[in-house]
């Protein structure tokens, strides 16, 4: 369905939040190292439950190996950064949705990798700094999802 790229996630039971949440969307995961965390890590697999052994994980030195391996044009960067509300993207099977670490973010370079289309946010109150990871995620994938008709799932929406 959706690849589901977490630049440098610090936090384990937000990665295995979104473990879960690729189990059951079929999304798979990238991560980005460095990794604030092992993946043995008991937190992980608490969150994650039994589902991180159907979610393909894939593990990349370096944001460039994986951005190597795309379509460009089918990448969507997430962040505060940015003033186009996620909703406003128009996403297809097989596009990454990419996410910063907990802390700070996604970088600016990493960010100015797409182009302006690509680069979007989810709505906030103006006193809000940031959501948790995994609820930022969880948004970004369902409203991927939604536009393509929840394809894959066990039953058909209209």
């Amino acid at each position: 369905m959706f690849q589901i790229v977490l630049y440098q996630p610090e936090i384990p039971p937000n990665t295995g939040n979104i473990i879960r949440l690729c189990a059951n969307t079929g999304c798979s995961l990238h991560l980005i190292e460095p990794l604030g965390f092992s993946l043995d890590a008991r937190e992980l697999k608490r969150a994650g439950l039994d589902y991180a052994k159907e979610v393909s994980v894939i593990r990349h030195q370096h944001f460039r190996d994986f951005f190597q391996q795309v379509d460009s044009q089918r990448v969507f960067m997430f962040s505060t950064k940015h003033q186009s509300a996620y909703s406003h993207g128009r996403y297809q099977s097989g596009d990454a949705l990419v996410f910063g670490p907990e802390t700070r973010g996604l970088p600016e370079d990493i960010l100015n990798m797409v182009g302006p289309e690509q680069r979007v946010t989810i709505p906030m109150r103006p006193s809000s700094r940031s959501l948790n990871l995994s609820n930022a995620v969880a948004i970004g994938v369902y409203e991927a999802w939604r536009q393509c008709a929840f394809e894959g799932a066990a039953e058909s929406f209209d």
